[in-house]
């Protein structure tokens, strides 16, 4: 082979030496790989309308959803919150993955745990493992919190959390009074962005309501201050950052409920901090005092509002806030709710984005784009695009419901450059697939696994979204807040007049709108 210790090659040179070219071909032969010609016919089919059809008519199959399943949204939920080990009562196999998918993502390692049920677990029941694990979990790692959420295995034998519990504190696994808050979280139903919601809510129900029944439940008494939920976000270091400047700024009394911004975006100074940052645990109890709460993300967090509203505090859902108009409405809420006034400096920063976009639009106007993603993500994206001038002509969420639907339909009728957009719950990235071939755009906006659909489609694709696999750090600039959707106009323009260029390079031929000047 062509490598050696003396040289050693990237995989973008090793494979294309001739060893490997020859070992793929040859791989070919005993695949039974059908000759190109019929290939390409399959291929072509597949990107016309009459396939489209089919495509569409499709019930039992799913390809490529843009989700990930209920524990995921469980770990990021846990994570939040001060010296709090995620424990998740399954496979070793599934744990890895959602460790390995949000390392991947903030490039900072995900402490989780595993009870690491096998075939016997699945047979006969994961109590044992319940009382090894959490019993390991508590002495190795020396948690403050160990909340624990389960997997399919778990959820399809009908393993009880609570008496699991229970049975592993009265073995002396854990200390009686050890805080232990759990959820079900069966994967096989709902996507990360329930998981999310059933944990927080889980983790409140378990501070103010006594604590599995083994303390009194808390008695609310309101007060000033405001309780912040961020949600599932993919950008929870730049977003959680920037509200707190803004609040900061304004002067509020408030509470970040699961605040993971730290967690995942340690510094490296010659200390390991398995846990860092986070809500702490007297403020998550201490919150049910709290005058309001405002959840960032309503598809996010349904649950755990409900629940809050019945503590009699007021709440105020957003869907993924960004651009003028949105972040408008948020501030203006929190100075309704906190009685603060929106100082200068904010203003200024907002005249600041209004003269950005002014100064761009003739760049955006008038241009398609599809984008896919989480609920709230999409109708908050949908809504800055058409308040920009642009056409969000396929907007595709897996995990959206006919409410969503509803919500982004309204938000299309009110704009002019919403005529002829179309919302799609429920599809996949392979119905995206369709939708580009008939139907193309200039541009498509979503998380990682775009890059497929880019290469297939020639369409080009912002990275904006959860997982962001192949781009490093967009997590620690916000989208949220003036400065945040300055951020998200950049990011749109920057790949805008790249492909301009890439249109235009051609030296004596193209080049005469090649400029330096944009």
């Amino acid at each position: 082979m062509s490598q050696n210790a003396e040289k050693v090659l990237d995989h973008f040179t090793l494979f294309r030496s001739p060893e490997y070219v020859n070992m793929f071909e040859n791989k070919k032969t005993f695949e039974n790989a059908v000759p190109a010609a019929e290939l390409q016919k399959a291929v072509d089919w597949t990107k016309t309308q009459e396939y489209r059809e089919l495509n569409f008519a499709r019930e039992a199959l799913v390809v490529n959803p843009a989700k990930a399943c209920q524990p995921l949204g469980a770990v990021f939920a846990a994570v939040g919150f001060e010296g709090t080990l995620p424990f998740v009562h399954g496979s070793q196999g599934c744990v890895a993955y959602y460790r390995s998918h949000f390392s991947r993502h903030f490039k900072e390692p995900t402490s989780c745990v595993s009870s690491s049920m096998t075939e016997d677990a699945a047979v006969f029941g994961g109590l044992n493992n319940m009382i090894d694990g959490l019993a390991n979990a508590y002495n190795l790692y020396k948690p403050k919190m160990i909340a624990v959420s389960t997997t399919c295995m778990a959820e399809v034998i009908g393993d009880d959390l609570n008496a699991f519990i229970k049975a592993a504190k009265e073995k002396g696994s854990v200390p009686e009074p050890f805080d232990v808050p759990f959820t079900h979280t069966p994967a096989f139903v709902g996507s990360h962005v329930t998981g999310y919601d059933n944990t927080m809510r889980s983790i409140l129900e378990h501070f103010w309501d006594g604590k599995a029944g083994t303390e009194a439940p808390l008695v609310r008494e309101a007060r000033d201050s405001i309780n912040f939920i961020g949600g599932f976000d993919g950008y929870t270091v730049g977003n959680m950052r920037e509200i707190k400047r803004l609040f900061g700024l304004m002067g509020i009394d408030y509470t970040i409920l699961g605040d993971n911004s730290d967690a995942w975006d340690t510094p490296t100074d010659g200390q390991f901090r398995m846990y860092d940052g986070g809500t702490k645990l007297s403020d998550a109890a201490a919150a049910v005092h709290a005058k309001a709460t405002v959840s960032m993300q309503e598809f996010c967090t349904p649950k755990t509002l409900a629940y809050i509203k019945k503590k009699g505090q007021e709440v105020v859902a957003f869907n993924h806030p960004m651009g003028v108009a949105g972040t408008d409405r948020f501030l203006m809420e929190v100075a309704r709710l906190s009685g603060r006034v929106i100082p200068e400096e904010i203003t200024r920063e907002r005249g600041r984005l209004v003269d950005a976009i002014a100064d761009s639009s003739a760049h955006i106007h008038g241009k398609r784009f599809a984008l896919y993603g989480d609920p709230d993500l999409t109708l908050g994206l949908a809504g800055f695009l058409l308040e920009l001038g642009a056409e969000p002509v396929h907007i595709l969420a897996t995990n959206g419901t006919p409410e969503w639907e509803a919500r982004v339909q309204a938000s299309l009728d009110s704009s002019p450059f919403g005529k002829g957009c179309h919302v799609y719950p429920g599809r996949d990235l392979w119905h995206m697939r369709s939708l580009l071939f008939t139907e193309p755009v200039d541009f498509l906006i979503g998380n990682t696994y775009g890059k497929f659909l880019e290469r297939d489609t020639r369409t080009p694709l912002i990275r904006i979204g959860f997982p962001i696999f192949d781009r490093h750090h967009h997590h620690r600039y916000p989208l949220w807040g003036y400065q945040g959707a300055m951020n998200t106009l950049v990011k749109i323009l920057d790949k805008i007049f790249d492909v301009t260029d890439a249109d235009t390079n051609i030296a004596g031929k193209t080049d005469y709108s090649f400029d330096i000047i944009r």
